[in-house]
């Protein structure tokens, strides 16, 4: 215990030899670091999304959180009716911090624009907020830990349609083992909001078969969001 104790004091003699009585600013920093790191339990608290997302942009309640550049929340008009929920951020959205960028990100935005939306009117976020590696499926214990932020960000943003991108977001969210094939051209109930499932727009790069029944899908979303908003 000596020796431990013995080697301690001759590393703080070495740092402040080589920084003086800085090193006691190096100490408070760090402390001041920790304790306003990620807290479990604030976020639920949050009142707005901004809120939500200064409290859980440092979590790290799973091992995603090594690994990422940027936490990826979401983005998009606050008050959307429409919240279109994907899978997981990608190698562009973790480099960049935003949601659907690159290549499914303009596919997204193609597929918005042929029912004349723009991003700016709805609010896109995935079921994850980091990067899987190498894009993989989300693991069991990732989404529940992060499930919970989605359901937060759906509750401050109270939509009237979910649009589900793909088979994993659609089965996170309904709770159901069922095939993204079963799921489509239905919908459904989630706590008084709509929800549809559709392909996700990396799925419509690799095959374009897939679009005739996008577009099927997207007239549908239009029809029920323009009877919405007739009814407001």
């Amino acid at each position: 215990m000596s020796d431990v104790f013995d080697n301690l004091v001759l590393f703080f003699e070495q740092q402040i030899e080589l920084y003086g009585n800085d090193i006691g600013l190096i100490l408070d920093t760090t402390i001041d670091e920790q304790q306003s790191s990620f807290s479990p339990l604030a976020w639920q608290e949050s009142a707005s999304l901004h809120e939500l997302e200064q409290t859980i942009k440092t979590c790290q309640q799973c091992a995603l959180s090594q690994a990422r550049n940027k936490f990826v929340f979401g983005g998009g008009n606050p008050q959307a009716d429409i919240v279109f929920v994907g899978e997981a951020p990608g190698a562009d959205e973790d480099r960049i911090g935003l949601p659907f960028v690159g290549r499914a990100g303009d596919m997204l935005t193609k597929i918005l624009d042929s029912i004349q939306l723009k991003r700016t009117d709805v609010y896109i976020c995935n079921i994850l907020k980091c990067r899987p590696p190498q894009n993989r499926d989300p693991l069991p214990d990732e989404i529940a830990t992060c499930k919970p932020y989605l359901v937060k960000q759906l509750q401050l943003i109270q939509p009237k349609i979910i649009v589900c991108l793909g088979r994993i977001a659609a089965q996170v969210l309904l709770e159901t083992s069922d095939s993204l094939t079963q799921l489509r051209a239905r919908w459904f109930s989630l706590n008084e909001m709509k929800v549809m499932v559709t392909y996700h727009p990396a799925a419509l790069l690799r095959s374009t078969g897939y679009k005739s029944a996008t577009w099927e899908d997207m007239k549908r979303l239009r029809q029920l969001y323009d009877d919405i908003k007739g009814q407001a």
